[in-house]
């Protein structure tokens, strides 16, 4: 297959740039991903829905992917517990070479193609389960491997990447292919490739936790008030819904242990 995320960079000569003639090439590349991503908005629906669905029933998301995709997953499945105020195995990030992999590049981690679903098999994944893989190229062995043992066995999967057609989007049952065209530099998908996987990650989980109700309005009434910034923002989310002075605003708060916890002992 073709590969666009392969493709000669629109640029050359980048050693022989200025700062802001590097920095203007970056940001009008940059400015292509939105739309490229607005392109996938159907897909993306059908996997939000679907994603949706499984955690209805009591499943849970599994991403896997390999250095910077898998980097990606691991960052947006460890956001949702304080974000959204769900346990930490709902959304669970896998990355080829394991955790060692997060901070260092394992090398040939992501060539192993049953590796992918022996670290599924870890967690016990089941039919009840939606698994996403995450891959720019669309042909990661890790990923590829076990999203075709998971259909093998019923698992619905999905799939997010930047290259049309891709052996990956063909297996799974949801694909979302978000073309942003050559790198600025040459093959390195840890730029816009990157950039576009973590927005359409932003918006699979952000609809799925709002569609499970875990917004109120438009605030995130179980985010976990881990520290003295998110009691604030839980303090001034009461002052906005009540009225109340800031000081009695965060004693209820931290009586109750969450915004949604006084909202409920006010609805009683």
């Amino acid at each position: 297959m073709e590969k666009t995320t392969e493709k000669a960079s629109n640029y050359n000569h980048l050693e022989k740039m200025s700062t802001q003639e590097l920095l203007a090439g970056i940001n009008n590349e940059d400015a292509l991903i939105a739309h490229a991503v607005s392109q996938e908005l159907k897909p993306i629906e059908n996997l939000v829905d679907a994603t949706y669905s499984c955690l209805q029933i009591g499943g849970r998301l599994f991403y896997l992917g390999s250095g910077t995709s898998g980097r990606l997953g691991i960052l947006d499945a460890s956001e949702c517990p304080p974000t959204f105020g769900v346990e930490h195995d709902l959304v669970i990030g896998l990355i080829a070479g394991g955790d060692a992999a997060i901070r260092k590049a394992q090398e040939f981690a992501e060539d192993d193609m049953q590796q992918g679903f022996k670290d599924l098999q870890a967690h016990n994944v089941s039919v009840l389960d939606m698994v996403v893989g995450l891959s720019a190229s669309g042909t990661t062995p890790y990923v590829l491997g076990a999203l075709k043992t998971c259909k093998e066995k019923g698992i619905s999967t999905g799939f997010i990447g930047c290259n049309k057609n891709s052996p990956i989007g063909f297996v799974a049952d949801y694909r979302v292919e978000v073309v942003v065209g050559p790198e600025f530099v040459t093959g390195s998908t840890r730029m816009k490739s990157g950039t576009a996987q973590k927005m359409v990650l932003n918006m699979l989980t952000t609809s799925v936790m709002i569609k499970l109700g875990r917004v109120k309005g438009n605030k995130m009434v179980d985010m976990a008030l881990s520290n003295d910034k998110l009691v604030d923002r839980g303090t001034r989310m009461l002052i906005e819904l009540y009225g109340w002075e800031y000081a009695r605003a965060k004693a209820e708060l931290l009586a109750a242990g969450g915004v949604r916890d006084v909202i409920k002992k006010m609805e009683q």
